[in-house]
């Protein structure tokens, strides 16, 4: 099975070319097209009740997925908000995800729901995250572009901003500062991600497109 990220950073999306046997699985929702010859099949997203835990506390999707066909095809994939995509290779590790990141998987990949904290409910957030284990590729998107940083003790992320990261990872959330530089700075609440791992941002946040939106209702 071929996959190439097409039109990245801003309108980033998935061409997955599809051979007899080949099988991918992704987000309801996410199919632009395809040919007439592909094949598609919906479960629930880890079965009933954990599709349904992931909806409540994870503003997943409940349902997923499944293209294959018996002969050559092709299924173009999509997100519903324009920005960048990247793929990543899991060897039986987990990465977890932000809601609404996760795009499609090969089906060795598992999708669970892991605990994200107080702290990122506090963040603005969510309580949970998504996780992605087990052997096959990953693909997920963000909105604006998607750059990467290895983590080696603390690295400071505005609110919004992280994407998804290793288990290795911790998140702290805080003050850019003091209480005069995080009220009139414009930052406000930061997240600290401390120890050693990977994680993924993104170039652009919800929470400020809708700040700026706001501004220029009136």
């Amino acid at each position: 099975m071929e996959v190439d990220i097409r039109n990245r950073p801003s309108f980033a999306n998935l061409m997955v070319q599809l051979e007899p046997g080949d099988r991918i699985i992704a987000e309801a929702g996410a199919m632009a097209s395809m040919s007439s010859n592909v094949e598609i099949s919906t479960r629930w997203s880890g079965g009933m009740s954990k599709a349904i835990v992931k909806r409540v506390f994870g503003s997943e999707s409940l349902f997923v997925n499944e293209f294959s066909t018996s002969s050559p095809g092709h299924v173009v994939l999509t997100q519903p908000f324009p920005g960048d995509m990247v793929c990543t290779e899991l060897t039986g590790n987990t990465l977890f995800l932000q809601p609404g990141a996760f795009i499609a998987c090969e089906p060795g990949v598992t999708l669970g729901l892991g605990w994200a904290g107080l702290r990122s409910l506090i963040a603005r957030e969510g309580l949970f995250r998504l996780k992605v284990s087990g052997h096959g590729r990953v693909w997920f998107g963000a909105y604006g572009a998607i750059f990467t940083r290895e983590v080696q003790d603390e690295y400071i992320v505005d609110t919004g901003h992280l994407v998804a990261y290793e288990p290795t990872i911790a998140i702290r959330v805080g003050l850019v500062g003091g209480i005069f530089s995080s009220f009139f700075s414009g930052e406000g609440v930061i997240t600290r991600v401390q120890g050693q791992g990977k994680i993924y941002m993104q170039s652009r946040s919800f929470s400020g497109l809708a700040a700026w939106t706001n501004t220029h209702l009136y």
